[in-house]
């Protein structure tokens, strides 16, 4: 204790005993966590004061810190240690020492009613504690008592200040009571208790907010403290005088916030849809803050209207449905929706003028789905009531949408265009939704609005307001079927009419046509209108992203029509690419466009078009294989091999519609010759291999050549047959050199695909042996700085058993060595791996009685495999990961029963295995459990949840929540 005297800040130095918690050494840990400038002592002094808190001393040593000569940040972590103890180590208090403890914090609050206010909130969040903690039985009337104490006259403290402390306890009890670690039965029990108490807390507000003599302070803590307890699901109805007064407070601006809060959370709380009387009490209320909200808005005062219209939309949006049943009062109603929609049409440009209208959004879906959820009459009653509104709100929610004109936006910051481009795609969300209300009607709506504007010669449109329109049409037919709409002709021939000026109307256009590619797939005959706009617009870097998607969509929805166009496209797709117009992810992009687009053609015209397209690359790539490895010349490698994986993604010459295929459907042999894509590939190949060559130690660049192959695998499936033997070669000398994980993935695509069939069983076969040769080696290297490349192989050996099983069958293939890897594989900290491993023996076990090497493997180490999932559950591996062991447990009973009942008694027999915390009869339970269920795997799951969290400790805790 001498040397910690000497030195202040050693009270954090660690080896913290029993002695070391006095009043001193927390004073001096405090002192050193607020003023050391060394962050180091800083964190020791928090690692120590956290111990001190939750220590036995912290009962004598808090009270200390409280006394009066003690600076606030003394005190008030001698609060906060009462509170800590109380909160969480009740069950360490006698129970014949409740009173006293009761009696001491209420003289320490009415000591801090008059000192620090944030010593006096810890204080009352400690003596609400303790309520919560009593109530009902040890302390039946505990809210009466506490505003009885603070309202005896003969208190040292000024009535104010006790009034204050009284208000700052009611205020934090419910907040408590919401963050409390009450057991769900007292919570139960604890909240009856408060619902009964409020008796005793609502009219002292009611009295306090109305009495004309009433500070503000003091007002403003009754609307927080009514905030606070009509979150405990208060009824509606015993609110109504406190609602009543706290829309009164509304005109008062100090009061004006809190108000709102109060107000807002009274009506938002679930069970207030039950008293419709006093909901319907509420709407005149609101409808009368209407001049209120227009002097703000007329003030530019954006904290007023906003908190009005939060009041509007937590009424609309919580009760419409309760309120739209009340057909009596459909017109109170209607005016409480006019209202709302003044809100959403608010004056000003979101997010910089005003904030408001985004919180109506929601409300809108609401009040649709609520009416289309009536009955059919009651619901046609109701359409023609609100059909119109819907109109109105498409107009108004068009106009927000606007962009403001080009100088205003030039000095918006990036973040406002940000929040202003989200909040374009909430009004694009809340369009498409409408339709479903207005259905064909919208769109022509929409259609003679556009066609007036450009048509009109009576006076210039603005950009901005044929953008939004266009925005509107777009919004809804990139998510709805548009093509039986009879405007849509009319729209495609007015799209050339517009005179584009600015870049923001030039990516509309560009999407809007996007938007219309089924369309145009179905109406080929208007493709010609809109397809020079987008080559067009290729060639403009702004408009990078919605030319290239567009054309994208086309090139996909509208293949077999665009023959005719396909010598200009690839023409206009070359030069730009050659420009280097686009960034990396569009020039892919436009890559697979135009393999949508070859697609299409008959296999000479492919090829003349590939060779033209290729050619200039493959030139670039033989210059960049003989230069020596440099980032710049890796970077144009990795670009070159990504645009021509790209392309074959997309070049698919055997015309099966992809959406209607399963991943199992053989696509049917090309008539026309070798496939296009094989052609290209054979010719490249050497070139690929040169590259590689230089490149193999650089994983970029080899995960650049394998995805070239592995998306021409995927896209040709049997049509890849002739380059099967080569790439088989290719990749073993690949992965022999240098293993990446990127040629295992390859491989798996490969197995996939081609180990059924005889002719290519022999190449794949000797790859996969000589894969998993350099990968046990691996193994016996120190596998764990390669989790990427063990979790690629587990996949593999998974595929090969659900393949091709024959696989296991090779003599030269080391079983024991694969399941002994597989068994450290689920001991990886990495989560993806222990998945991928899981994976593999969920595919090995059920092999047991077919492939004999297999089984035999399973007799002498299964033992081991069951271990290691123990160890797992037991508290090893992730709790996320518990269903992925089950799936072991479930195919270990399934299919080697006998085995698994001697293997799980032996293997749970030591004590402490495999966890300290378990009991001879729990881990008997549990193997018992398991060996009963053979058929149900979703119980093994519910099984082996519910003992890991014994074994770590965790059942029936606050962490089991979510679990």
């Amino acid at each position: 204790m001498e040397r910690r005297e000497e030195q202040p800040g050693a009270a954090g130095a660690g080896a913290a005993s029993a002695l070391d918690f006095t009043v001193e050494n927390v004073e001096k840990a405090l002192h050193q966590l607020y003023y050391d400038p060394n962050i180091e002592n800083k964190n020791l002094a928090q690692k120590w004061l956290m111990q001190a808190q939750v220590s036995p001393q912290a009962w004598h040593f808090s009270w200390q810190l409280l006394q009066p000569d003690k600076v606030p940040e003394i005190q008030y972590f001698g609060a906060s240690a009462l509170h800590i103890k109380i909160s969480r180590y009740w069950s360490d208090i006698p129970t014949d020492q409740y009173e006293s403890l009761k009696a001491q914090l209420f003289t320490q609050i009415t000591h801090f009613a008059s000192g620090s206010k944030i010593v006096l909130t810890r204080l009352c969040v400690a003596l609400a504690s303790l309520a919560l903690s009593m109530m009902p039985d040890a302390w039946p009337c505990a809210v009466a008592d506490m505003v009885r104490l603070f309202q005896a006259e003969d208190s040292p403290v000024d009535g104010q200040g006790r009034c204050l402390a009284l208000l700052e306890l009611l205020t934090v009890l419910p907040e408590e009571f919401q963050t409390s670690r009450l057991p769900q039965y007292r919570k139960g029990l604890v909240r009856a208790s408060l619902a009964v108490e409020c008796g005793a807390v609502f009219p002292l507000l009611e009295q306090l907010l109305q009495q004309p003599s009433s500070p503000s302070c003091v007002r403003q803590k009754v609307l927080k403290c009514f905030s606070s307890w009509v979150q405990l699901e208060v009824p509606l109805k015993d609110c109504e005088a406190l609602i009543q007064a706290a829309f009164a407070a509304l005109q008062d601006s100090e009061l004006f916030d809190s108000s709102v809060e109060a107000i807002v959370n009274a009506i938002s709380q679930p069970d207030a849809q039950r008293y419709v009387n006093t909901l319907l009490k509420l709407i005149p209320l609101v409808l009368g803050l209407q001049e209120q909200l227009r002097q703000a808005v007329q003030n530019g005062d954006m904290e007023t209207s906003h908190g009005i219209c939060r009041i509007a939309v937590a009424l609309g949006e919580n009760h419409s449905r309760a309120l739209l049943d009340q057909v009596e009062h459909w017109q109170s109603f209607l005016a409480l929706v006019n209202m709302i929609m003044f809100c959403t049409g608010i004056p000003g440009h979101y997010p910089v003028n005003e904030t408001t209208s985004s919180l109506t959004l929601t409300f809108w879906y609401t009040l649709q789905d609520d009416i289309l959820s009536f009955e059919a009459e009651k619901q046609a009653v109701y359409q023609q009531v609100y059909r119109p509104v819907y109109f109105q709100l498409v107009d108004v929610l068009l106009h927000k949408a606007q962009f403001p004109s080009d100088e205003e936006y030039g000095f918006w910051s990036s973040d406002e265009k940000e929040q202003f481009r989200i909040y374009r795609v909430d009004i694009s969300d809340t369009l498409m939704y409408v339709y479903e209300m207005l259905g064909a009607e919208l769109l022509s709506n929409l259609y003679d609005k556009l066609g007036r504007l450009l048509t009109s010669s009576e006076e210039p449109y603005s950009w901005q307001h044929t953008e939004a329109l266009l925005y509107g049409f777009q919004s809804i037919a990139e998510t709805i079927d548009v093509n039986y709409s009879d405007v849509v002709p009319g729209l495609i021939g007015l799209i050339p009419r517009i005179s584009i000026s600015n870049v923001q109307l030039a990516d509309t256009v560009m999407f809007t046509i996007g938007a219309l590619s089924e369309w145009l797939a179905d109406h080929p005959v208007m493709i010609n209108s809109v397809l020079p706009l987008v080559l067009h617009a290729l060639g403009n870097p702004e408009l990078s992203v919605s030319s290239v998607s567009t054309l994208k969509k086309i090139c996909r929805e509208c293949k077999y029509d665009l023959p005719p166009y396909a010598a200009n496209i690839v023409a206009v797709s070359q030069d730009v690419l050659m420009k280097q117009i686009h960034k990396t992810s569009q020039c892919m992009w436009l890559m697979q466009a135009l393999g949508f687009l070859l697609s299409a053609l008959q296999v000479e015209e492919i090829l003349k078009n590939l060779h033209s397209l290729i050619s200039p690359y493959i030139q670039q790539l033989e210059k960049l294989a003989e230069e020596i490895p440099n980032p710049s010349n890796k970077l144009a490698i990795v670009h070159i091999l990504g645009l021509l994986s790209n392309l074959f993604t997309t070049l698919d010459v055997s015309h099966h519609e992809d959406e209607h295929e399963g991943p199992e459907l053989r696509k049917l042999p090309v008539p026309q010759g070798p496939n296009p894509v094989v052609v290209v590939l054979q010719q490249v190949f050497q070139l690929i291999q040169k590259v590689l060559s230089k490149w193999l130690n650089d994983a970029q660049v080899v995960e650049a050549v394998c995805a070239i192959f592995e998306k021409s695998v995927k896209t040709l499936l049997d049509d890849f047959a002739p380059m099967v033997p080569q790439l088989c070669e290719m990749l073993g000398r690949m992965y022999s050199t240098i293993p990446q994980a990127s040629a295992l993935d390859l491989t798996r695509q490969l197995v996939h695909i081609f180990a059924h069939e005889p002719a290519h069983f022999p190449p794949i076969e000797a790859l996969f042996l000589l894969v998993t040769s350099v990968t046990l080696t691996l193994f016996q290297q120190g596998p764990r700085d390669h989790p990427d490349i063990v979790d690629s192989f587990m996949q593999l050996l998974a595929q090969a058993l659900k393949r091709k099983p024959d696989l296991f069958l090779c003599e030269r293939l080391d079983v024991k060595a694969v399941f002994q890897c597989a068994v450290l594989a689920l001991k990886f900290p990495e989560a993806p791996t222990v998945k991928a491993s899981c994976g593999f023996f969920t595919e090995l076990l059920p092999r047991c009685g077919e492939v004999e090497p297999v089984g035999k493997v399973v007799q002498e180490d299964g033992r081991m495999l069951l271990i290691a999932v123990l160890e797992a559950i037991g508290g090893q591996a992730s709790r996320s990961l518990m269903d992925c062991f089950a799936d072991i447990l479930f195919a270990l009973n399934k299919h080697c029963f006998s085995l698994l009942s001697m293997w799980i008694k032996e293997a749970l027999q030591p004590p402490g295995f495999p966890s300290a915390r378990l009991s001879p009869e729990q881990k008997d339970t549990f193997s018992q459990q398991i060996l009963r269920e053979r058929v149900n795997k979703r119980r093994v799951k519910e099984m082996v949840k519910e003992f890991t969290l014994l074994c770590r400790g965790l059942h029936g805790t606050d962490y089991t929540a979510d679990y």
